[in-house]
């Protein structure tokens, strides 16, 4: 049986859509009608999401097909995890869980993974038709499981993971929503008034044909550009953004601009503990579903979204593939902390290497977010610098002239 997704017209008139298990569209077709229902379109799930794309040109296909959130992830992946736990089939498991889902985008996924595991395909296999809505790294350790025999347990470790990221994300995203609103609403301020404010108040002093200080000369100056030239650099920094993103396209740029951010002050720090957190915590849960190191190290480099690293990472991996350790190969490659490369070596000689990884990746993951944190924490009270600088130089600016007419009174 396969997935299709269908667009009808009830009783009413009124456009119903959703999505059919059957033998073919035609059988779909006459369970609409048997339901009352007057078909208008039947298709095999994800055919629209294709055909959409072929249609469009090649310079905007940024996608390969549907996707799913990490939130939908790590509750399907928790909800497969404890069906299969309490000995229900796969396919059985995977129509419960499609059933008590309301999203209609990834109840067609679970559908259409269902559909491919009946027709005697694996879970993995099943899964790689919507990569974007299971990442390599998602597949390759449910294809470990389902090598090892241990699919349930493996599936519980990557709840854990998928959650662990969602909630990451979450925290992130609340903690910088204050600052970056109290940001916008400060550009907004300030461009207010220079751009309303200031002019009117200012003409005032023109018309004294008084000599006006250098900070309120420099303010009008500052308050006309705006005026005059705002929406024009407002499109011209748009324009350079996308023009940037569309030139990271090439490789050589994307890798040379790749190396480079890793040596910026700040962003280079966050960036590096971003993919070192994120390739560790990926070697770990793959090491311990029991896939082979080298093999681990090539999938946790993809996982990577540095390119600079992940080339750093591939040759890292060929040396441990020619029999060197992983310890020192990470260690030749310059880019890992040294509590890590310590660490690693630490498992090695024990025989405990999947243990040691499991706390790298709580480590590193640990130091990721109190830098987030710190970065946030910093950024909250700049911006109030910021707004209170910019609103006390204007106001300056705009009270010499009163002192000077007082003056002259």
């Amino acid at each position: 049986m396969a997935a299709f997704s269908y667009a009808a017209l009830d009783q009413k008139g009124k456009e119903q859509k959703g999505i059919l298990e059957a033998d073919s569209s035609r059988q779909v077709r006459q369970l609409l009608r048997d339901r009352g229902l007057a078909p208008l379109k039947v298709d095999t799930v994800g055919q629209h999401q294709e055909q959409k794309q072929s249609a469009e040109p090649s310079i905007f296909k940024f996608s390969t097909g549907p996707n799913l959130t990490v939130a939908d992830l790590a509750l399907f992946t928790r909800q497969l995890a404890t069906l299969l736990q309490s000995s229900m089939p796969l396919e059985e498991s995977l129509a419960a869980i499609s059933q008590q889902t309301e999203n209609a985008k990834a109840k067609s996924i679970i559908l259409s993974v269902r559909s491919k595991v009946m027709e005697g395909h694996t879970l993995a296999n099943s899964m790689a038709e919507f990569p974007r809505a299971f990442p390599t790294l998602y597949r390759a350790t449910v294809s470990a499981g389902e090598h090892a025999g241990h699919l349930d347990l493996v599936l519980n470790r990557l709840a854990d993971y998928t959650e662990n990221v969602h909630a990451s994300r979450q925290k992130a995203r609340l903690a910088l929503l204050y600052p970056v609103l109290l940001f916008v609403m400060s550009v907004a301020i300030v461009s207010g008034l220079m751009a309303f404010v200031v002019p009117d108040v200012v003409e005032v002093f023109i018309g004294q044909g008084q000599q006006l200080p250098a900070l309120t000369r420099g303010l009008i100056a500052l308050s006309d550009f705006i005026v005059d030239y705002g929406l024009f650099l407002l499109i011209l920094i748009s324009l350079s953004v996308i023009a940037f993103n569309y030139s990271l396209r090439s490789e050589s740029i994307r890798l040379q601009w790749d190396r480079r951010r890793l040596g910026l002050p700040l962003i280079g720090r966050l960036s590096k503990g971003n993919n070192t957190a994120r390739y560790a915590s990926t070697l770990s849960i793959l090491t311990s579903s029991g896939v082979p190191l080298v093999d681990a190290m090539k999938i946790a480099g993809e996982v990577m979204e540095n390119t600079w690293l992940q080339q750093v990472v591939r040759e890292a991996t060929q040396q441990v593939s020619e029999g060197g350790s992983l310890h020192k190969a990470l260690e030749q490659s310059g880019q890992f902390p040294p509590i890590m490369i310590h660490m690693i070596a630490s498992g090695e000689a024990s025989g405990e290497l999947d243990t040691m990884l499991e706390r790298v990746a709580e480590s590193q993951q640990r130091e990721l977010d109190n830098l987030v944190a710190t970065l946030i924490g910093i950024f909250e009270p700049a911006m109030l610098l910021f707004m209170g600088g910019a609103v006390l130089i204007i106001v300056i600016a705009i009270l010499q002239p009163i002192f000077a007419l007082n003056q002259l009174i």
